[in-house]
């Protein structure tokens, strides 16, 4: 044996538990925040609330959401134990930790902080190109659920897989209730949007079961390779009867 191969192995700090906790937290009200947009859109009144109730209930959701996002970035931003950088949070793909899966995380940061800057200005805008504006936080769900699918170090534990069926199948059902009770017309619209939301499903258990639930998938995502130190064995004396 001619060395001693180490490897550095600090565990994670208090700064990545929180930024796993903020993504999570994050999900899970952006995942509401759209089943509750989409199931009660449109011309539908709910009778137990008032509209301004359910408008003020999304409201509060969205703001809470874009809080976590927040201390999900600034918390990713501040550990060592993965180095990003700033321009990571608004320019997409520019991370050298799987920066495919982290930047879909920036492209569903930039959908909503789109959403959340126009919402300032909602009546210079009008609101025709406001609420175009306002459909990419629906496109921003989809890339969120591969973000922290692809990204997410914990996505093997049951407990993360029943957390990612359950939002799918809450945003699923939203859009599937709202196809019910649909008045006619649009038949495209609403052919496009039910075929879309039962993809989305398939694509992402083909993805996980191709992708993250198998083996050395951390190196195939991109994880930089382990900072290794090297420390040469010492050398015993010769005592004439040589070394191993």
């Amino acid at each position: 044996m001619t060395g001693l191969v180490t490897l550095a192995a600090a565990g994670p700090s208090p700064l990545w538990y929180a930024t796993r906790a903020g993504g999570t937290v994050a999900l899970v009200l952006l995942t509401a925040t759209v089943a509750l947009g989409v199931a009660v859109g449109g011309r539908y009144a709910p009778q137990r609330l008032a509209r301004f109730e359910v408008s003020a209930l999304h409201r509060n959701l969205s703001v809470l959401t874009l809080v976590f996002l927040a201390l999900h970035i600034v918390t990713a931003i501040l550990d060592t134990f993965v180095h990003l950088g700033w321009l990571v949070t608004v320019v997409p793909f520019t991370s050298s930790y799987r920066p495919l899966w982290v930047g879909l995380g920036t492209v569903a940061f930039d959908l909503l902080l789109a959403v959340a800057l126009t919402s300032a200005v909602r009546l210079r805008m009008g609101q025709r190109r406001w609420k175009a504006v306002h459909w990419l936080a629906y496109g921003a769900w989809p890339v969120a659920i591969f973000h922290a699918a692809g990204t997410g170090t914990d996505t093997r534990l049951p407990q993360q897989l029943a957390l990612y069926a359950a939002c799918l199948a809450l945003v699923v059902g939203a859009v599937w209730w709202r196809l019910y009770r649909a008045g006619p017309g649009r038949v495209a619209a609403r052919l496009w949007a039910g075929v879309t939301a039962a993809a989305v499903p398939v694509v992402l258990a083909a993805f996980m079961n191709s992708g993250p639930l198998q083996p050395g998938w951390a190196h195939r995502a991109g994880d930089p390779a382990p900072t290794v130190a090297v420390h040469p064995a010492p050398v015993p004396a010769d005592d004439g009867e040589g070394s191993e």
